[in-house]
């Protein structure tokens, strides 16, 4: 399934940067972009042409089907953990939001 959504492409590239141990201006010099427009493009904010999104693919070292595509199994695990997410009470919502907000933090470092 093709993904659309600026977000989820920005997302994965950031995945795959820190898999890699890249900083954002390493992946950014190696695409030969400019620091901000690297970042504008994690955050999802940014359109990109095609040819920015094939330089940040060889910077990366992946194909552009790594960004561009979404397997029915992480669409379903989304969903099933999104319908987890809805059952619980306010406060155990709140607990999630602080954890997973501790843990997306601790990814930027």
């Amino acid at each position: 399934m093709l993904v659309f959504d600026f977000y989820k492409i920005g997302s994965k590239l950031f995945s795959i940067r820190k898999k890699l141990g890249l900083t954002q201006a390493e992946a950014a010099e190696a695409a030969g972009l400019s620091d901000r427009a690297y970042a504008d493009i994690e955050r999802g904010t940014a359109n990109m042409r095609t040819e920015t999104l094939l330089r940040i693919c060889n910077a990366l070292h992946i194909t552009p089907d790594e960004i561009l595509t979404e397997s029915k199994e992480t669409k379903n695990k989304e969903r099933e953990i999104f319908e987890q997410f809805n059952r619980c009470t306010l406060n155990e919502k709140n607990t999630a939001l602080k954890l997973l907000e501790v843990y997306l933090n601790s990814l930027n470092k």
